[in-house]
C-alpha cells in the first residue's frame, strides 16, 4: 500500500506550471511570471494584514525555491533522478492480496503469479512461502494460504 499517493504530491514543475521536459527558458519565464503574480508586495494593500496570514508568502517563497533548484542543471538532474526513483518505488508499493494471484499447481510446489504494471510478473512458490511461515492447504477445487 502506498504511504502517500504519489499523484497529488506536488512537484517543483507543479509549482511552476510546467512540464517535466521543459527547456529551461520555458522555466525561466514561468517563474518570472509566477514571482510576479504571487510578490507579497503586489498581492498586499498597505492597510491589509500582514501576508504570511494569507499564505501568499509561503507561495511567493515555495516559487523561489522551485527556481532555484530547477534553474540550475545540475541540481535539476539530482532532482530528476530522485522524483523517478519515488515514483518507481510508489508504483512497486502496492499490497497484492491472495485473491489477486495467479495459481499454477504444479503437483508438490504451487507457483503464485501477480502481473506487474511493467507486463512482467512477480512470482512466489509454495515452497518460499513455507519458509517464510505459511501454510498452504488444498481442498479438492481449493488452494488456501493460513500464516
Amino acid at each position: 500500500m502506498l504511504s502517500g499517493d504519489t499523484s497529488i504530491l506536488k512537484t517543483h514543475y507543479d509549482i511552476l506550471g510546467v512540464k517535466e521536459d521543459a527547456c529551461l527558458e520555458e522555466i525561466r519565464t514561468s517563474y518570472r511570471s509566477a514571482i510576479l503574480n504571487s510578490h507579497p508586495d503586489k498581492m498586499q494593500k498597505a492597510t491589509e494584514t500582514s501576508y504570511s496570514e494569507h499564505g501568499t508568502g509561503d507561495r511567493f517563497l515555495e516559487i523561489q525555491r522551485a527556481w532555484e533548484l530547477l534553474g540550475n542543471i545540475q541540481s535539476r538532474g539530482v532532482y530528476d533522478t530522485k522524483l523517478r526513483a519515488l515514483r518507481q518505488d510508489a508504483i512497486g508499493a502496492e499490497d497484492v492480496t491472495f485473491e489477486d494471484l495467479t495459481v499454477e499447481d504444479a503437483g508438490d510446489v504451487v507457483e503464485f503469479l501477480y502481473q506487474c504494471r511493467c507486463s512482467d510478473y512477480y512470482s512466489v512458490d509454495s515452497l518460499k512461502l513455507g519458509e517464510m511461515g505459511f501454510v498452504l492447504s488444498r481442498g479438492r477445487s481449493t488452494i488456501s494460504l493460513q500464516s
